[in-house]
């Protein structure tokens, strides 16, 4: 049985202070947004609509914050509850990801006070992809909240009410995996609605499914980069043997992804003159390159006994699938001549803060909650 605490320790460390700072100032830079508009703290435009802001925090930071949604994948669909020990880890990331893409929407649009109006049944447009990618999201957040309010509740010294929760959790379970298969797959349709605007190596009809497979690889991704990051850091036993087994389904995730990409670009004709983009050809070089590495290196069983080839790897294909969206939405995006766009240094620093905020509200909570294991499982 795994044996879950509170870690305990000092909260206001060096490191946390530090991101407290910037998550002030980032607040700062928001309020003047509310105040004055987009126009005063970004470099959007009609051309350039969405910007860093949409595509870190919704269309990667989800994507990087799929880890509650890997590992429900493989511990209730294929039944490996071996694993379960690292779920309550998972599930706070993607609580916080999920959390913070949902609520960043707020300072990502215009008229953020008219935004309910997405969900009421009168002005709701059912037909649109960026409705049902909303509509997930948003459902998705409260049943992450419900998936992992039994671990609150024990931290508040509640069991009868984790108990309670634990009787319905099967139901929130499956939702919460149909919910992400859904919304990352949507998220390559919207981009599909770009048309020519993106670049012909990135555009596809295949982006639903490379966006989902991608998602799911970054999920396992994240859960070993955590589990060995905070091991380190948080002074918990590594947990070796879990996190090469989970890494074994890496290596075949991104081989299907990049299959699939190659074979598209070569029905589509591309695939000749994928050094023919300047700046575009290097960006999808690289990218490439992100997938291939954990590939090389997670396909030999010994390699995967190495902690630091595991924490390698797992930044590795976070990394890959990052650049991907980013140069997707933003790098291959061209709405045509009159139009640039590069973030300004309000936008940057608010996404920091965002990034500070999520990381300080993970600290308090492994601190506080019975969310990671004290005993190293085998």
């Amino acid at each position: 049985m795994s044996n879950e605490r509170p870690l305990g320790g000092k909260i206001l460390t060096k490191p946390f202070i530090i991101l407290s700072g910037i998550f002030i100032i980032a607040l700062i830079l928001l309020i003047k947004r509310f105040m004055f508009g987009l126009g005063a703290v970004t470099n959007l435009s009609d051309g350039y609509p969405w910007g860093l802001w949409i595509v870190y925090d919704v269309v990667t930071g989800t994507a990087i914050a799929c880890g509650g949604y890997a590992m429900a994948i493989l511990i209730y669909i294929f039944n490996k509850g071996k694993y379960h020990p690292l779920i309550k880890p998972a599930l706070l990331a993607s609580v916080f990801g999920y959390t913070l893409a949902g609520a960043s929407i707020f300072f990502d649009v215009g008229r953020y006070w008219q935004l309910y109006n997405v969900f009421l049944p009168e002005y709701a447009n059912v037909n649109s992809i960026m409705f049902e990618v909303a509509a997930c999201i948003g459902l998705y957040v409260l049943v992450l909240w419900i998936e992992f309010s039994p671990t609150l509740f024990k931290g508040m010294g509640k069991p009868a009410w984790a108990e309670k929760v634990q009787k319905v959790m099967f139901i929130f379970i499956g939702i919460g995996i149909l919910l992400p298969t859904m919304h990352q797959s949507s998220l390559g349709t919207l981009l599909i609605i770009a048309g020519h605007k993106v670049n012909p190596l990135w555009q596809t009809m295949m982006l639903p499914l490379l966006f989902l497979i991608s998602a799911i690889a970054m999920g396992y991704g994240m859960v070993v980069f955590e589990s060995i990051y905070s091991s380190v850091h948080l002074k918990r036993p590594l947990e070796t043997p879990l996190l090469s087994k989970i890494s074994g389904v890496i290596p075949w995730l991104l081989i299907i992804f990049l299959g699939v990409r190659f074979v598209d670009l070569a029905v589509k004709g591309v695939l000749t003159s994928i050094f023919s983009y300047g700046f575009l050809s290097f960006m999808f070089l690289l990218e490439i390159l992100l997938f291939l590495i954990p590939i090389l290196l997670l396909f030999n069983k010994e390699k995967r006994s190495d902690n630091k080839v595991l924490f390698y790897s797992a930044v590795s294909v976070v990394l890959a699938g990052s650049l991907y969206r980013f140069n997707a939405f933003l790098v291959a995006f061209n709405p045509g001549e009159g139009w640039n766009y590069f973030p300004s240094a309000s936008e940057i620093i608010i996404t920091l803060g965002l990034i500070s905020f999520e990381i300080m509200a993970y600290l308090f909570l492994v601190k506080k909650a019975p969310v990671l294991t004290a005993v190293h499982q085998s």
